[in-house]
C-alpha cells in the first residue's frame, strides 16, 4: 500500500534506462496509467555501458552517501527476492590507490569506519583469504580497503526484469521513438511529441534521459550544470576466473558479469577517446588492449583476455557530482532524473520520485538534490 491515493492519472516517462523504468514501474504499482518512451531500445544508453558498482565508498555529502545508502539497501531486497539471480551479486568491494603522495587509503578508510561504512583494511598478504582473485604483487604497501557489503548488478537484465513486470501492471513501452519533446498544455507538462510527430499526453512527465537531461531542461528554460564525459566499458570473453568481488584499482576498475566475462573501465582510458565534428566516437585499438592488460595485472594468474564487445557513450554527471532529482519550477508537471551513480541509486530514485509525482508529496530524502539548487 502507498500512503497517499494518486493525484495524477496518466504519466509520460522519457528514457530507457534504469531511473526511467524504475520510475515507471513504481508508478505503473500506485495505479498510475504510465507510458515509458526511449529513443532507441531499452538500456541502449549509459545503463547498457556501465560499470554498475552498487557502493557508497570513499568520501561524498552525508546526504548523498545516506541515499547510496538507502539504494542498496533496495537492491539487497531485491537480492533476497532472486537469490539465484546471475545478474546480482553481494560479494563485496575491493579498492587500492597507486604508491604515491596522492595515496588515501588510510585517509578514506578513517573517515568510512567513522560513518559506519563496513570496511576493513587489508594488507597485500591478507587479501587472499579475504576476497579470491587478486594478484597481490599490484596491492601497494598502503594495503587495500575490502567493503563487503558491496556489490554488482547487470543493469540490462535488471530493466528486463523491471519492464516485465511493468507490463504485466498495464504499463505501455515505446521503443525506437527518436528524441522526444516536451508537450506544453496550459503552461505545464503535457505529455511529449515524438519524433514522427505523434502525440502522448498526460498529466506529468519525467525526463529520465541520462546525458540528454541537460539540454532537454534547457529547452524549457531551466539550466543544469553538466560535467558529463565520454565513457568506455570494456567487456571481455568468458574467462574462468576466482575473482567476485569488483575491483576499483588506479589503472583499471573491474567487475565479474552474468557471462563469466569482466567489465572493464577507467578514468585514463576515457580520456583517450576520440569525438568526431558529427559528434561519433571513435577508440583505438591499442587503448582497448591496454586496458585488458591493466586487468591482466590485477587478477590472479594474470590471465591472457580478450575483446568480446565494447561500448562508447556519454556516462552522465551532474555539474556538481551530485544528483539532480525532483521537479522543475519552470514548467509545472515536469521532473527530472540526472545523476552519475544510476546503477546504485536506480531502484530508491524510482522509487522515491514515483512517489513524488504520484501523490504531489515531496520526500524529504530527495530535498538536497533539487533543480533548483542551481
Amino acid at each position: 500500500m502507498y500512503p497517499s491515493a494518486p493525484i495524477v492519472s496518466k504519466v509520460v516517462v522519457v528514457g530507457g534506462g534504469v531511473f526511467g523504468v524504475s520510475a515507471a514501474l513504481h508508478l505503473a504499482r500506485q495505479g498510475v496509467r504510465t507510458v515509458l518512451v526511449n529513443d532507441g531500445p531499452l538500456a541502449s544508453g549509459a545503463s547498457g555501458r556501465s560499470l554498475a558498482w552498487l557502493n557508497s565508498a570513499r568520501r561524498r555529502s552525508a546526504d548523498y552517501h545516506y541515499l547510496r545508502l538507502a539504494g542498496i539497501d533496495r537492491y539487497r531486497t531485491l537480492a533476497a527476492k532472486h537469490p539465484g539471480a546471475a545478474w546480482l551479486r553481494f560479494h563485496g568491494g575491493l579498492t587500492w590507490d597507486a604508491d604515491d603522495a596522492k595515496n588515501e587509503i588510510a585517509t578514506v578508510f578513517a573517515h568510512e569506519r567513522s560513518i559506519g561504512y563496513d570496511a576493513r583494511l587489508l594488507s597485500a598478504e591478507e587479501i587472499g583469504s579475504i576476497t579470491p582473485g587478486v594478484d597481490v604483487r599490484s596491492v601497494p604497501p598502503q594495503g587495500a580497503i575490502f567493503n563487503p557489503g558491496e556489490g554488482w548488478v547487470d543493469l540490462p537484465s535488471l530493466i528486463d526484469l523491471l519492464v516485465n513486470e511493468f507490463q504485466t501492471l498495464g504499463g505501455e513501452v515505446v521503443t525506437d521513438g527518436g528524441r522526444a519533446k516536451l508537450l506544453a498544455r496550459g503552461g505545464r507538462a503535457g505529455g511529449v511529441v515524438l519524433e514522427n510527430g505523434s502525440e502522448i499526453g498526460a498529466d506529468a512527465v519525467l525526463l529520465a534521459t541520462g546525458a540528454a537531461v541537460p539540454s532537454m531542461a534547457m529547452d524549457i528554460g531551466k539550466t543544469i550544470p553538466d560535467a558529463t564525459p565520454i565513457a568506455l566499458l570494456v567487456r571481455t570473453e568468458v574467462i574462468d576466473h576466482p575473482l567476485e568481488a569488483v575491483l576499483n584499482t588506479p589503472r583499471v576498475a573491474i567487475r565479474p558479469m552474468p557471462t563469466g566475462g569482466f567489465a572493464l573501465d577507467s578514468a585514463w582510458s576515457e580520456e583517450e577517446v576520440l569525438t568526431h565534428a558529427d559528434g561519433t566516437h571513435h577508440v583505438n585499438q591499442a587503448t582497448i588492449h591496454g586496458l585488458l592488460e591493466e586487468a591482466s595485472k590485477v587478477l590472479a594468474g594474470n590471465p591472457k583476455l580478450a575483446v568480446a564487445s565494447y561500448s562508447i557513450g556519454p556516462k552522465p554527471i551532474p555539474g556538481d557530482g551530485e544528483p539532480v532529482f525532483g521537479p522543475l519550477k519552470e514548467m509545472d508537471g515536469c521532473y527530472v532524473a540526472f545523476s552519475h551513480s544510476g546503477a546504485t541509486l536506480g531502484l530508491i530514485a524510482g522509487e522515491l520520485l514515483a512517489g513524488e509525482i504520484a501523490t504531489g508529496e515531496a520526500n524529504p530524502l530527495l530535498y538536497p538534490f533539487r533543480p533548483e539548487r542551481f
